[in-house]
């Protein structure tokens, strides 16, 4: 095993994260006790070192005082070879160790641990998780969070148990001197905690801050960038220029309020370490003077206390940091902890299918206040193989009764099975495996056209990727895509949310994944709403194929891509109202007659259904 692989990143976080901040730096970091505490062995000895080099030259002073200049080297020599080693071997090789430890060590692996752990936990949230926020925002408070822990981490490995260890050595060197100088180190020791007690707290705060301020910005321009094009057709670029400059003038006024607090610290914290050399040094003249110290024991005393007053500013900006840090870590903690509203049952089994019968019993979910849009009492069952059409006016429950069969929200009321299986009782992934899902909203990844087809099944091969392309008249548009880097074809990538792509072209693209796919239950949301008829006709016979032996929900509002249909099934304000085969919903005269006759054609197949 490789020393960079004592920690592994990829191991799964016990449990959800706490609402705690201790509590949840302990989850982020859980399994990599052993290379924390072999950094943190490292940090403390180098520390020591610290002390035992002023020390040692102290030692050498005193040595050379006392055997003169005739019996200099003769009388030191055992303790400068001595001295020599520890500087050029023994301490550059700790010192390197540690700086091993915590570059290759602890600073990557820690940070991928955490990233990794957030990002697993975020996946996990239920979709609404997602709908109420920034996606540019959730993104900044994963990143931000991950570096946020690592830093805190690493910082107080290689500063604080450095410095620790180099005070308290310090503190008994001095003291050894003389107790009264020892005294004297500890009050400046209190005095200068004293000061990081006052001012870390109120860094932390502002530092917290100015992190939500950040991220918000950050949210701000992602949520314009991922809109540029509307931005530009509504010619609102003042206006997305004023909402950013808003955002960031309230991330600058959190800036300069950290700032402020931040130049008052520096400025005590200079005076303060001034003082220690002066009394150090002061004190060991003094009993210099009287014989009561050695000129080694100066030596020693100025270069630990010039160090140590050195350090103290080192160490104040790098806590000036971590509470910083931490700050972002709560903010980040706020944001990313909450726990899932949509999770598996306990002991939830995989979904089994063996037919796909779908059931709706008294179904009933509603958005927000009681009453409003949703499904009300909504019962119905799709048969094994049958293909039912989804008709209804915008908000009459077409898309919520999808969501609900998918489980992206849990129902209010009623129950939904899948051959007999209550969907909230099975896990979530199985459950979606078993559904192939096109919406008229088509999600596309930056990634290449294949990876994109071969999302509906990433084992597939090659040969597969293409059959769907084609099933799905996407082949042709494919061949001729070439992305900026130069990648052709089915290496193109198709940009963010398939950007470079018609709205067509991103429906075939979808389409050809659900076709790979091969679910046993297929569902249509407004598929072929952004296909031209000629294609659109293409595609119906290549969806009729690909229909054969699976259950199908078909949503659509142009109603003449649904009279094949074994049945369909009419929404009104969230209550089934009409349902029957395309010629009796015709002769019935009622809602869906009224919609097909506002299409073109309508008034003519109606009266030729009539006859």
């Amino acid at each position: 095993m490789q020393l960079s692989d004592i920690i592994d990143p990829e191991v799964p976080a016990s449990g959800p994260p706490p609402r705690t901040l201790w509590a949840f730096a302990r989850w982020c970091l859980a399994g990599g006790g052993l290379a924390l505490g072999i950094a943190g062995a490292l940090s403390v000895t180098a520390g020591v070192f610290e002390v035992l080099t002023a020390l040692l030259l102290g030692w050498i002073i005193d040595a050379a005082l006392a055997s003169g200049p005739s019996e200099l080297w003769a009388g030191t020599m055992p303790l400068l070879l001595a001295a020599a080693a520890f500087l050029v071997i023994l301490r550059p090789a700790v010192t390197g160790a540690s700086a091993i430890m915590q570059a290759v060590v602890l600073q990557p692996n820690i940070q991928n641990q955490v990233l990794t752990r957030l990002h697993r936990w975020t996946m996990g949230q239920a979709v609404t998780f997602f709908d109420e926020d920034f996606a540019g925002r959730i993104a900044q408070k994963q990143m931000q969070t991950a570096n946020a822990v690592t830093s805190v981490t690493v910082d107080v490995i290689n500063t604080g148990l450095f410095a620790l260890a180099s005070i308290v050595g310090a503190a008994i060197m001095v003291a050894g001197i003389d107790a009264r100088a020892g005294a004297a180190m500890a009050l400046w020791v209190v005095a200068y905690l004293g000061l990081m007690a006052f001012f870390l707290p109120r860094i932390r705060v502002r530092a917290k801050d100015r992190a939500g301020k950040r991220a918000a910005v950050t949210g701000q321009v992602v949520d314009t960038v991922t809109n540029i094009k509307t931005v530009k057709l509504f010619a609102h670029s003042e206006h997305e220029d004023r909402a950013a400059l808003d955002a960031m003038g309230r991330f600058r006024g959190a800036a300069l309020r950290f700032g402020r607090l931040s130049a008052a610290f520096r400025v005590s914290l200079f005076a303060l370490a001034g003082l220690l050399p002066v009394i150090l040094v002061g004190m060991m003249l003094y009993y210099w003077s009287t014989g009561a110290a050695t000129a080694g024991a100066i030596v020693s005393a100025g270069a630990i206390s010039i160090r140590l007053a050195q350090m103290s500013g080192w160490v104040s900006f790098t806590f000036m940091g971590v509470y910083s840090y931490i700050g972002e870590i709560e903010d980040g903690m706020r944001t990313l902890s909450p726990r899932p509203t949509l999770v598996d049952a306990e002991g939830a089994a995989d979904l089994a299918v063996d037919g796909g019968r779908i059931e709706l019993d008294d179904v009933s979910f509603t958005y927000g206040r009681e009453g409003g849009q949703g499904l009300h009492g909504v019962s119905l069952t799709v048969r094994p193989g049958e293909k039912v059409g989804i008709v209804g006016a915008s908000g009459a429950g077409k898309s919520t009764l999808v969501n609900l069969v998918l489980r992206m929200h849990d129902v209010q009321g009623g129950a939904i099975r899948i051959d007999g299986q209550d969907v909230a009782r099975v896990t979530q992934d199985s459950l979606r495996r078993a559904i192939a899902l096109v919406t008229q909203e088509t999600a596309m990844f930056n990634r290449s056209a294949r990876d994109n087809i071969a999302y509906g099944d990433p084992g597939a091969s090659d040969e597969a990727v293409v059959a769907a392309a084609k099933a799905a008249e996407a082949h042709e548009f494919i061949l001729a895509l070439r992305d900026r880097e130069g990648r052709e074809g089915y290496d193109a990538f198709l940009g963010e949310r398939g950007v470079r792509l018609s709205g067509g072209q991103r429906q075939r693209i979808a389409l050809a994944r659900a076709i790979l796919k091969d679910a046993p239950i297929l569902v249509l949301d407004e598929a072929t709403s952004a296909l031209d008829s000629e294609v659109e006709a293409s595609i119906q016979a290549a969806l009729g194929r690909v229909m054969e032996g699976k259950t199908v929900l078909a949503i659509a509002h142009r109603l003449s891509t649904l009279t094949e249909m074994d049945r369909i099934v009419v929404l009104d304000e969230g209550r089934v109202v009409e349902e029957g085969t395309h010629a009796a919903l015709l002769a019935r005269g009622g809602l869906y007659a009224r919609y097909w006759d506002r299409q073109s054609g309508g008034f003519r197949d109606r009266r030729e259904a009539a006859e």
